[in-house]
């Protein structure tokens, strides 16, 4: 066997088998340059599976695009305000009363005693007067008391007189707010107050006396009258009120 081979090999033998490789070479360099695949090794073993390229994620660009200015809506534009229009108008003047205010003390009204009505207040119609024995107004009431009751002021005041009268007896007038004005007749001849003095609601400003004219007939009283702005008024309204 080694004879044969070396017989092949020697000679001519040798010769045709290097030119057969040269061929075979020739031809995969020829078809390697043409790009095709080149043959398949029959005796090669195939791999079971061919491993998969690695894929890349490639982003398309966006094309370039022309820039574009977005559209501003056109807004009224405000006329600018004249100068006169930001001055305010001018304020009318209001006279300022500069008068002090002086606190008040709320108006306190009392009866000036306890006791029983002998004789009503009357200016539209005449009563019987049993003293005069005749028939007359009433600008007061006439309220039943023994003699040296205390009497209070109805209300606070300015003493504006004191008289000894006939008919009245002792009787002490005081000044009101409001144009008010109390009278109390049938005192004691010496009153407690003054001619001038203030007097507080409630004050004493004398006691019952017996100095009045009618005493005889109606007995101990106090003869208490109330007018406003010179008017006699009902003495029960004014204590009422």
């Amino acid at each position: 066997m080694q004879n044969k081979l070396k017989s092949v090999l020697g000679g001519s033998g040798f010769y045709i088998l290097a030119a057969v490789c040269l061929l075979a070479v020739g031809v995969g360099g020829y078809r390697l340059l043409l790009g095709g695949p080149a043959s398949p090794d029959p005796d090669a073993d195939q791999p079971a599976q061919e491993a998969a390229a690695p894929t890349q994620d490639i982003q398309a660009e966006p094309p370039d695009e022309a820039a574009v200015e977005p559209i501003i809506p056109e807004t009224e534009q405000e006329e600018p305000a004249s100068a006169e229009a930001d001055v305010p108008a001018a304020m009318p003047e209001v006279p300022v009363d500069d008068t002090p205010v002086v606190a008040q003390a709320p108006q306190l009204i009392v009866s000036p005693l306890n006791g029983n009505v002998v004789a009503a207040f009357s200016v539209d119609e005449l009563i019987y007067n049993p003293t005069l024995e005749d028939w007359r107004t009433h600008d007061g009431v006439d309220i039943f008391a023994k003699p040296g009751t205390t009497v209070l002021a109805a209300c606070s005041g300015t003493v504006s007189s004191i008289t000894d009268d006939a008919m009245m007896g002792t009787t002490v007038v005081i000044d009101h707010d409001g144009g008010y004005q109390t009278t109390y007749a049938n005192l004691q001849a010496t009153p407690t107050v003054q001619e001038g003095d203030t007097v507080s609601a409630g004050e004493i400003i004398g006691a019952v006396g017996t100095t009045a004219a009618a005493e005889t007939a109606q007995g101990p009283h106090l003869h208490f009258g109330v007018t406003l702005d010179g008017e006699a008024v009902d003495p029960q309204e004014f204590l009422n009120s």
